[in-house]
């Protein structure tokens, strides 16, 4: 537990408003930092989460919101930000197996490039990313090899870095639990899962396929923790 008598340290939090950011804020929270949340309009097709990020950095105090816009949809190469069609009931071996059509090229090293900004303006030398390299290891971006390296790069490549004013640290609290973990985790800490939005497929309205990837992962990780999820699905 943080040290109450200790004044709040600020953290740049990656907020999409899926279920792994929303708890990676609250970890955050948890150990004493004050939330300066960052989400990324970069042209995906499931913008709902942006709606849902709001809600959740509303929930847990943080202390301001940003959305950016940038626009990787210009280049497409993913089923998230072009026409490919976003793949749904696959086995969970072939889930596991490669790196899927849903992948978007670099881009958490994109974000994490935003966040170091955002962070450097700031004084913030904590960035907080909810990568997960267990249920679902099939992201180049969200290894562990990949957040040391970049770790390095951002101590190496900022006036804060360089001149020693601050040393950056990249928090990754759930890269190694499952989404079982995950869940049981922010229960514990008070995240409102009802505010979030995990998957790539949504109808017109916002509600979720239960059948592409995300889904899947997000209810076999709620059930696996023995938990109700509480948003609905229009195939489940």
């Amino acid at each position: 537990m943080p040290d109450s008598t200790k004044p709040r340290k600020p953290a740049v939090i990656l907020l999409s408003g899926g279920l792994d950011s929303a708890t990676t804020a609250a970890v955050a929270r948890a150990e004493g930092f004050d939330i300066h949340a960052l989400s990324v309009d970069y042209g995906q097709r499931h913008r709902f989460e942006l709606e849902s990020a709001r809600n959740v950095a509303n929930s847990l105090g943080a202390v301001e919101h940003r959305i950016v816009k940038i626009d990787l949809a210009a280049f497409g190469g993913s089923a998230l930000t072009a026409d490919i069609d976003v793949p749904k009931d696959r086995p969970a071996d072939e889930m596991s197996a490669g790196i899927p059509v849903t992948y978007v090229p670099a881009r958490n090293t994109v974000m994490l490039s935003i966040a170091l900004g955002y962070a450097e303006v700031i004084g913030a030398a904590d960035i907080f990313i909810g990568v997960n390299a267990v249920d679902y290891s099939g992201y180049p971006d969200c290894r562990p090899e990949f957040i040391a390296a970049f770790e390095q790069v951002a101590n190496l490549a900022t006036k804060a870095g360089v001149e020693g004013t601050l040393k950056f640290h990249i928090h990754t609290p759930l890269i190694q639990l499952t989404k079982a973990e995950i869940i049981r985790r922010g229960v514990q800490l008070g995240v409102d899962y009802a505010l979030t939005h995990t998957c790539y497929a949504p109808d017109d309205c916002g509600v979720s396929c239960g059948r592409c990837d995300a889904c899947q992962l997000r209810i076999k990780g709620f059930a696996e923790a023995g938990l109700a999820d509480p948003i609905a699905y229009a195939d489940v």
